[in-house]
């Protein structure tokens, strides 16, 4: 009976461990962020994901190096990753500094990015149902490194704009210009290239 209770006593701070708590923590600033991007406060919104998207690497190390993987963990990480990343993306595109910019993050991308994650979810689920391991690649580890920065970039050079004149970069630090255009071009190629990639591991996977 003791025993029965010890291990009851013991199992929510289990489930809910550090590294869970980082992953709540990040949904809870994600919408913070998407509330400070929707009003225009774009250099707190920018320091909001660099601590928000900070927290996916922490959760990870932490739960690794001190045995702290879950089940709840694994579901609950990706999910606050694609909420951060396709949200804010989502209202990327719907800003009117970002629209006719060169360097601007375009509706047909972030249908590219959220489809992909759309996909590579439903084929994750699917394999890992049959046993098999579907695990994430090192070009889509790189590809959520490269749309963190492309997403951190954007909202930086949107507070250098005028809501005024939204085509006016005048203002905007050009090295900041050209991170953008290159991690953003470079995240879209690599998001095609993961996809890919876990298209014909799904295939594999099911011929086995």
């Amino acid at each position: 009976m003791a025993d029965n209770i010890d291990r009851t006593d013991r199992a929510p701070t289990t489930v809910f461990n550090v590294p869970n708590q980082l992953t709540a923590l990040r949904l809870v600033l994600s919408v913070v962020l998407f509330v400070f991007i929707s009003f225009g406060f774009y250099m707190t919104s920018t320091v909001l994901f660099v601590i928000a998207a900070s927290t996916d690497w922490l959760d990870g190390h932490y739960a690794r190096k001190y045995g702290q993987v879950t089940t709840l963990g694994r579901i609950l990480d990706p999910f606050a990753d694609k909420v951060i990343i396709c949200g804010t993306f989502i209202f990327l595109a719907a800003e009117p500094a970002m629209i006719g910019a060169w360097f601007g993050v375009k509706a047909w991308m972030v249908v590219v990015i959220v489809g992909r994650e759309l996909l590579v979810t439903a084929l994750r689920s699917f394999i890992e149902q049959r046993g098999s391991d579907f695990s994430a690649k090192m070009a889509g580890k790189l590809k959520m490194v490269l749309q963190c920065i492309t997403a951190g970039t954007a909202l930086f050079c949107l507070a250098y704009t005028d809501p005024g004149a939204p085509t006016d970069y005048s203002d905007v630090p050009t090295w900041s210009l050209w991170l953008l255009a290159g991690s953003l071009w470079s995240a879209v190629a690599l998001t095609v290239y993961s996809g890919v990639q876990y298209i014909l591991a799904a295939v594999k996977a099911v011929r086995r």
